[in-house]
């Protein structure tokens, strides 16, 4: 014990809280004294609104000739739905081994998900089978070996 050694320590404290310079009348304050004031408004501050509907989304969500999602084929879908069903996996399990959720599976598998290469590249992995390219349903070649 005699060997600690103890060190006065001075803490200072700031002047107001964060909540109080926030304020509208802390920021009315300042400009009279005239301090200077930076204020800036947050795009959709408060709300929930990660997506936001433009013109073109709404567009492209009509599916007009020229404008449309490209869904995974339903050939693509029942090489899935076989795959899976030879590695004796459900919809769940699969997803479970690829770290996805479940309705991801169910929409590949009715040929209503939208293409995602590396989701596509980890279905390919966990069933065995090509889900892309000419070799569609083909099985995998198995690759390098790790050591």
């Amino acid at each position: 014990m005699a060997e600690s050694d103890w060190d006065t320590v001075t803490v200072l404290r700031k002047k107001g809280s964060a909540a109080q310079s926030k304020s509208k009348q802390a920021v009315t304050a300042a400009m009279r004294k005239g301090e200077d004031v930076e204020t800036s408004k947050k795009w959709s501050a408060g709300q929930n609104k990660q997506h936001l509907v433009t013109k073109n989304t709404a567009k492209l969500d009509r599916e007009t000739e020229e404008l449309h999602h490209v869904r995974v084929p339903h050939e693509v879908g029942k090489v899935i739905q076989i795959g899976r069903a030879n590695k004796g996996l459900t919809q769940k399990d699969l997803a479970t081994k690829i770290n996805e959720k479940p309705q991801i599976i169910a929409d590949y598998e009715a040929g209503k998900a939208i293409p995602n290469n590396q989701i596509m590249s980890k279905i390919e992995r966990a069933i065995g089978l090509k889900l892309r390219g000419r070799e569609i349903g083909q099985p995998m070649e198995p690759g390098p070996k790790k050591k």
